[in-house]
């Protein structure tokens, strides 16, 4: 009897598909053999000569971009707004009144006000005020921002398709509901690769906020890289303490203990890769790579006495205090500064269903000085013009009041409807406002802008055709962007 026909009698169908899998991954790391072998290429030295260990794809950008490299700011809860950024005076006669069917059309409301047996109008509390040249109106709880409106574009019609944080948030940074896909740092870094040699090419930084306010989890999704090699996660930078835990060597390992560990380790994973054909395992090598690199490059980083007094100055007294936003605007811009493509900075705190004045109010003053300073510090330093920022929650808030409302006092639940995004830098026109709500910010009435048109618009800034930008996963050619039609709203682009 032929042994190899006993063998193939007795191949199970999982087996067989298991097997030709790993079969297809030798092929596919044959394919990427030279790419591989310059991701884990190990020295010594952190000169500008060490390869990169996230190289960008061949035929990556499109075309010239307008922006090399992206700070996403992530207001996380929903910030409202009603009371910073979408000016509703016709609203103020209206207190109390309920909202008029004809404005809220039969549209689905969270399960926290569907109980509610009326819909009462909060105006806002907080008054608002022209500035710049501009002329945008701008609420009395961002003055910080009030000063850059000239340099910004604010959106005043973003919507999304989630109503709930964890869709809605998901939504927001992978273009889809359904946890699993790649988010928007992963794509960039996928694409476009980094242009440093000791730096990930997408951090991610979560500040402290204030103990007085509620949050929602933050889930690694947010920053995950999905269905693309897992080289492309984001790297999470620790608000305090240690910036990245177990990156120093352990007491009695110096430099070339650990060069002479990794270098073996190598080895022993190259053997098991090309054994195995697994392309996560030179992943593997990569990371340890990078590690490596960092254990020089992030000391240097997070060390900010080299700043002047007027760099510290221009952030305020916050800066010096170890994990605040402030300090991680400035840290954004040493980031970007150092060659890393994506910072995503996630702020939490902004779910305001009861007393949002008072908590949105210690929000703001947590959040505005430190993005005013990122866009002024970026500026001076002829950094903003390719540098694109973006300001953004994952939804916005209802018109009506959750729960009791008095002239002093409201809440807000979740509105995917309508809400306000700005950017700034990298392309996009300041001084432009963008959309227009309805008198209640409840529905839009000029130039809607999705998820998908805001993404279309972040990537073409990038020099990236969103169209043309996929990855095939689950037998389907996957898009940041996804399948229904977008647009790039070239309206706020230089």
């Amino acid at each position: 009897m032929n042994p190899a026909h006993a063998y193939l009698n007795q191949l199970t169908r999982r087996q067989f598909f298991n097997g030709a899998g790993l079969a297809m991954g030798g092929v596919a790391l044959n394919l990427l053999a030279p790419r591989l072998r310059a991701a884990s290429a190990s020295s010594p030295s952190l000169s500008p000569a060490s390869p990169r260990l996230f190289p960008p794809l061949g035929g990556f950008p499109h075309f010239a971009p307008t922006a090399k490299r992206i700070i996403y700011l992530h207001m996380n809860g929903g910030p409202s707004q009603l009371d910073t950024l979408d000016y509703k005076p016709a609203l103020q006669p209206r207190f109390q009144e309920d909202l008029p069917e004809s404005i809220r059309q039969g549209q689905r409301i969270t399960t926290m006000t569907s109980g509610q047996t009326k819909f009462p109008v909060a105006p806002t509390l907080f008054k608002f005020a022209q500035h710049g040249q501009s002329r945008a109106w701008v609420s009395e709880l961002l003055p910080w921002t009030a000063k850059i409106v000239d340099d910004i574009a604010i959106v005043r019609s973003v919507h999304t398709n989630a109503i709930n944080h964890d869709p809605a948030c998901t939504f927001l940074m992978t273009g889809s509901e359904i946890p699993g896909k790649a988010s928007l740092g992963s794509w960039l870094s996928y694409g476009l690769g980094s242009e440093s040699n000791n730096l990930p090419a997408f951090v991610v930084l979560t500040p402290k906020f204030s103990p007085k306010v509620a949050a929602q989890a933050l889930f690694t999704r947010m920053w995950s890289s999905g269905f693309l090699p897992s080289t492309h996660n984001g790297v999470a930078l620790r608000a305090q303490g240690d910036p990245v835990l177990f990156l120093d060597n352990p007491a009695g390992v110096d430099a070339t203990a650990r060069r002479a560990m990794l270098d073996t380790l190598g080895e022993f994973n190259h053997l098991a890769a090309k054994r195995h054909g697994d392309p996560e395992t030179l992943t593997r090598i990569a990371q340890y790579e990078m590690a490596f690199r960092m254990q020089t490059s992030v000391p240097e980083l997070t060390d900010i006495s080299a700043e002047t007094p007027a760099t510290l100055d221009l952030y305020g007294p916050a800066v010096k205090e170890p994990g605040s936003f402030a300090a991680s605007c400035l840290l954004a811009r040493r980031l970007v500064e150092r060659g890393v493509r994506v910072v995503q900075i996630n702020h939490r705190g902004w779910d305001q269903h009861g007393t949002l004045p008072e908590h949105l109010k210690i929000q703001c003053l947590d959040t505005d000085r430190g993005c005013y300073a990122l866009i002024a510090d970026l500026k001076q330093r002829d950094m903003l013009k390719d540098t694109l920022v973006v300001w953004a929650g994952e939804f916005g808030r209802t018109v009506y009041s959750q729960g009791t409302l008095t002239r002093t006092n409201y809440g807000r639940d979740h509105h995917p409807r309508c809400f306000s995004v700005w950017l700034a830098g990298g392309g996009v026109k300041g001084g432009v406002v963008h959309g227009e709500t309805d008198d209640f910010s409840y529905n839009i009435v000029r130039d809607p802008v999705s998820l998908f048109d805001l993404n279309a618009t972040l990537l073409h800034c990038m020099g990236i055709d969103h169209a043309k930008f996929s990855f095939k996963s689950q037998g389907l050619d996957q898009r940041l962007t996804g399948v229904e039609p977008a647009r790039i709203v070239r309206e706020i682009l230089s």
